[in-house]
């Protein structure tokens, strides 16, 4: 019998240097894609797939995103004198039960294999999911829902994976596929950040897992790998020879890179446009502006 997924690691330990100055005292995590931090994205996300307890593996400097769950009494307080009741629901969503949520300290940033066994002592023998932050996905769906529905039909580990060029498999951990199912793949190998040529395929993992519980097995050997960091996926690679049940899921969306400048700001203007609320006149402004650009040329 499968057991259900509801605990989640969030791995939010990293410094953010791609966007210095800005994360010299914000954690990356809480920037604002539109008007909610990133965090809110995952969070969102794994509340939709059934997780009731979030696991956040932090570090130093970290204490806003926090500080960003806890409740905020004389806010809502000031809102409801006010009859502001939509920002009273609103805040609703980013105020954590006490109990449900965990923080860990990552002393040291040895990858993110190093994050989630940073985490192993909060989880049973269970199934748990990983949630990168940086990794948003638009979709009708949410993508790790998606997924739990999946796993309950394959069970072991998955991994969500997308198409990308050829020239990018370098970028990102690669699946070499044992069977393609359509929206599921069994995997016969995976191999991180290969150099181009050699990728086995152009199906890439993004930031979103269900993991067994011997991946932290395997993490406890804290091996390193690709970049002297203990990389996830060569835990993974491992239970692929071990038990031969790893997946990889095709999700039905769009992914964002918000972990780089560029993808960010895609990101800002694909979710300012699908706001009702924002889409025209923020279209409007955007057609003056390349009209503008136009011109100027």
């Amino acid at each position: 019998m499968k057991r259900r997924v509801t605990k989640a690691i969030f791995p939010v330990a990293g410094l953010g240097t791609r966007f210095l100055p800005a994360t010299k005292s914000i954690p990356k995590e809480i920037m604002t894609l539109v008007d909610r931090p990133l965090i809110q994205y995952a969070i969102d996300e794994a509340r939709a797939a059934g997780i009731k307890e979030f696991i956040f593996v932090t570090s130093r400097g970290k204490s806003a995103l926090e500080d960003y769950f806890d409740a905020a009494p004389e806010l809502e307080n000031a809102l409801r004198k006010k009859g502001k009741t939509d920002l009273l629901e609103a805040l609703k969503t980013t105020t954590m039960d006490s109990g449900a949520i965990a923080y860990i300290r990552q002393q040291k940033p040895l990858g993110l294999g190093h994050a989630v066994w940073c985490a192993r002592r909060l989880l049973s023998n269970e199934p748990f999911a990983v949630i990168l932050p940086d990794d948003v996905i638009a979709a009708e769906k949410p993508c790790l829902q998606q997924m739990v529905e999946a796993y309950a039909e394959t069970g072991g580990n998955m991994v969500a994976a997308m198409e990308v060029p050829a020239d990018k498999t370098n970028a990102y951990g690669v699946l070499d596929i044992k069977d393609d199912m359509g929206s599921v793949v069994s995997v016969k190998g995976m191999v991180e950040k290969p150099a181009l040529g050699t990728a086995p395929s152009n199906l890439a993992v993004i930031g979103r897992y269900i993991l067994t519980p011997e991946i932290m097995n395997n993490l406890n050997k804290i091996k390193t790998g690709a970049g002297g960091e203990v990389q996830l996926t060569d835990a993974i690679a491992e239970e692929i020879t071990a038990s031969d049940n790893v997946y990889g899921f095709r999700f039905r969306g769009q992914r964002f890179d918000c972990g780089s400048k560029a993808g960010f700001l895609q990101a800002t203007v694909a979710f300012g446009m699908a706001r009702e609320d924002l889409r025209e006149e923020f279209s409007a402004y955007l057609g003056d502006l390349m009209a503008s650009r136009s011109a100027a040329q």
